[in-house]
């Protein structure tokens, strides 16, 4: 457990230093609303509200997957979910796997007494299905927290700099689609920097994902933070060369919405402001996710968390003002256009 422990607060120290981002932007500059300046709608009656498996969300958010088991995760876990449950947001912990192979660090994620009315994802690595994981621990997972759903992450480049890595992505396909069928809680996928495309997103609604969290190139690199973390020369040196790489969030969401038709989109990476919130919505998302903006809060204060919510609640409704938008239907359908690029 204290291994463990301590590789995970080493990890959110190293989330939370300027060398932990992502050179590539998450590309919501290259995009613009339309001004509407006679919105023909009163400000006081915009509906931000969503529904999402079940739970109203009073703006489409969660706050992201952040992170696993450790000191520092319990109470980060149980402030951050007493802060969706207060503001009506959804809250998923991060990676379960070391706590379904060391049941002592199940306390760190049971969040759900902080949560009660909150949207509540369970979360566990997908390639660990191919190292003795199965249908078993998924219902475990989402047991142990009384979650509303499980993600099952994606993160090939993450692992290959990891220490103790689980690289064998081999046949994953077929087991996820197994446990799409078996579970009874709904299966959501997710990358955890690096963007999933549409081509990997159509396979995965083929099989059954109920939604994709894109969780593009755009915030947080996790070969950065893997650098940090290692003494290794070869290592170091190679994880530095991916700290661009990646799909960028924009072109994720606009591109499996376009392909992609039976799959809700959740949107990620670099989406942290409620401008950004709305031109994902405005792309193609259904909701919107964003851990580390709130890592950096909650760690500096709860009041620092509650002004950043409050603030991007703000943004969100004067953006949908400006855009002669009521709800969030209305803003699917906003006029969103592509700057044009220089050469």
């Amino acid at each position: 457990m204290e291994k463990t422990s301590l590789k995970k607060d080493q990890q959110i120290t190293f989330a939370l230093s300027e060398g932990a981002s992502c050179i590539t932007d998450a590309g919501f500059d290259n995009y613009r609303f339309e001004h509407i300046a006679l919105p023909e709608i009163d400000f006081s009656e915009i509906d931000t509200s969503v529904k999402f498996l079940g739970r109203k969300l009073k703006i489409p958010l969660i706050i992201s997957s952040i992170t696993g088991g450790g000191n520092k995760s319990e109470k980060i876990n149980r402030s951050l979910a007493g802060l969706s449950n207060d503001y009506g947001v959804g809250f998923a912990v991060g990676s379960q796997t070391c706590a379904l192979k060391d049941s002592s660090l199940e306390k760190s994620f049971r969040v759900r007494p902080y949560a009660p009315n909150s949207l509540i994802l369970a979360n566990m690595g997908a390639a660990e299905l191919n190292y003795g994981f199965t249908i078993d621990e998924c219902r475990r997972a989402v047991d142990m927290i009384d979650a509303d759903g499980l993600i099952l992450h994606l993160n090939p480049l993450h692992e290959v700099f990891q220490r103790n890595n689980t690289t064998n992505f081999s046949d994953l396909l077929k087991k996820i689609e197994r446990i799409c069928e078996k579970l009874d809680a709904p299966v959501i996928v997710k990358e955890v920097g690096y963007g999933i495309s549409s081509f990997v997103a159509k396979k995965l609604a083929d099989a059954g994902v109920y939604a994709i969290e894109v969780a593009g190139a755009g915030s947080i690199s996790w070969s950065a933070i893997e650098k940090e973390a290692s003494r290794d020369v070869v290592l170091r040196a190679a994880a530095d060369s991916f700290r661009g790489w990646g799909n960028p969030t924009t072109e994720c969401i606009e591109s499996i919405a376009k392909s992609v038709k039976n799959v809700k989109i959740i949107a990620s990476g670099g989406v942290n402001t409620g401008v950004k919130i709305a031109k994902s919505i405005a792309l193609g998302a259904d909701l919107c996710g964003n851990a580390s903006a709130f890592l950096q809060k909650i760690m500096e204060s709860r009041s620092e968390c509650e002004n950043f919510m409050e603030t991007i609640m703000m943004e969100l409704k004067t953006a949908m003002f400006c855009t002669g938008c009521k709800n969030l239907e209305e803003l699917k359908k906003a006029r969103i256009y592509k700057k044009s690029l220089p050469c």
